[in-house]
């Protein structure tokens, strides 16, 4: 049994045996296992290929947009994974709660961590698709990229903190959830490049360059993918593009840590 005073190797054992736990639920009974999970994002990106690259050819112009599109669903499915099982994991080990003083912070974790797990399965494919293409890593830049991985861990970890609170409390939050990831699928330069909306007007482009998930899914592009791809740094004025998104999931994090902190101690009476 572990407890919030529980000693570090007491916590990582846990936090590890939650993970393995997570992973092995989420394909449970089925025969093909992970490839499922691999199935969702690959669908996705062979329809949205198909329609941006003949139908609606708004990738045309973009340097090995094969892989330039699986990196954007590579990111995307983490993010929705990591904030959906987050939002839902409190609720869903209530029966453990009420039965053991365990760590609920350690939940929350193992669910981003879970999906972490298929994200680095899914960057297995997307590399291979990045050797299929020629894609032009930029080797000088690769040293930021276990930067960007924790700015978007961070960013997901700090939502779900917060959406995982709210649940218990209130269950209408999953829906909601649902809802604005639906916005910002089409708000995020997933489907298409940053590019074609600085074009249409600079403006749209800089409050996209905003959202931090599409400086993080850019910068990724311009290291891994080509040079070309133009950046939240590029659209935004000076340190705008930098600061902002960087002060957006720091805000997230801290205040989702705190937030989920404060009504931890309410759980077990409200679930």
């Amino acid at each position: 049994m572990a407890s919030n005073t529980a000693s570090p190797a007491v916590k990582r054992a846990l936090l590890k045996q939650l993970v393995v736990t997570d992973f092995k639920l989420r394909y449970q009974g089925s025969a093909l296992g992970y490839v499922w999970s691999l199935f969702k994002p690959m669908m996705m990106f062979g329809v949205l290929y198909v329609v941006f690259t003949y139908i609606i050819p708004t990738g045309k112009d973009i340097p090995h947009f094969p892989a330039y599109l699986l990196l954007g669903i590579v990111v995307w499915t983490f993010f929705t994974e990591a904030t959906t099982m987050g939002l839902g994991s409190i609720v869903g080990r209530g029966d453990l709660i009420r039965k053991v003083n365990i760590s609920k912070l350690s939940i929350v974790v193992s669910a981003i961590l879970s999906a972490g797990v298929n994200l680095a399965l899914n960057s297995l494919i997307l590399f291979i698709f990045m050797i299929a293409s020629g894609a032009e890593v930029n080797w000088a830049m690769v040293i930021f990229l276990p930067l960007l991985f924790i700015e978007l861990i961070l960013l997901a970890l700090g939502l779900a903190l917060v959406l995982s609170a709210l649940y218990v409390k209130f269950r209408d939050f999953a829906p909601i959830w649902e809802i604005v990831l639906q916005v910002m699928f089409y708000a995020t330069p997933i489907i298409y490049p940053l590019q074609l909306a600085f074009s249409a007007d600079p403006r749209i482009a800089q409050l996209l360059a905003l959202n931090p998930l599409a400086q993080i899914m850019q910068d990724f592009r311009e290291i891994l993918i080509t040079p070309v791809t133009l950046t939240a740094h590029e659209v935004l004025p000076g340190l705008v593009g930098i600061i902002i998104p960087i002060l957006i999931v720091s805000t997230l994090f801290i205040g989702g840590y705190f937030y989920f902190k404060h009504r931890a101690k309410y759980f077990v009476e409200d679930l």
